[in-house]
């Protein structure tokens, strides 16, 4: 195996967390749960961490699917990674408890799994921007919900 071959690999399974044999894109959306409290507390960085995702995921996801020879293969998870630390990011800006973290987990997790409009359709484009796409609008709603819901927790406080 070429080095540059098992750099995609590295990146695209995130660190191998896409073989693991059962729900692989869970597990990478809960490593990207562990690196957003590793680095919630710095703004900078988690922007730049999930910009460096996103970028990486852009990257590598179609080099990796040529690479194994399938359409979107479950081992390939940076999407997942990135999308789950753009759904998160709205909540470097509001006060909330682990609760809100955890329905972001899950509900990343289930609109990536029903694919919402248009995210049906962007998962059917060839290569990385298939692969990155509905995993992005996944993260949009997500972002979109949690952000409506700290707005109405906060008024129902205040």
């Amino acid at each position: 195996m070429h080095i540059r071959d098992f750099i995609i690999k590295i990146i695209s399974t995130f660190f191998y967390i896409g073989y693991l044999p059962l729900m692989p894109g869970t597990f990478a959306s809960a490593a990207a749960l562990f690196l957003f409290y590793l680095v919630k507390d710095n703004f900078l960085i988690y922007v730049a961490l999930t910009v460096l995702a996103l970028i990486a995921g852009f990257l590598v996801s179609g080099k990796a699917e040529r690479l194994i020879g399938e359409k979107d293969a479950r081992c390939i998870v940076i999407d997942e990674v990135a999308g789950q630390l753009l759904a998160l990011l709205s909540l470097l800006f509001f006060r909330y408890d682990a609760l809100y973290l955890w329905i972001g987990f899950f509900l990343f997790r289930l609109l990536d799994t029903l694919k919402p409009y248009p995210a049906g359709r962007i998962q059917h484009l060839h290569g990385s921007l298939g692969i990155m796409g509905d995993d992005i609008i996944a993260a949009f709603y997500t972002n979109i919900i949690l952000q409506a819901a700290l707005r109405f927790a906060s008024c129902r406080i205040s």
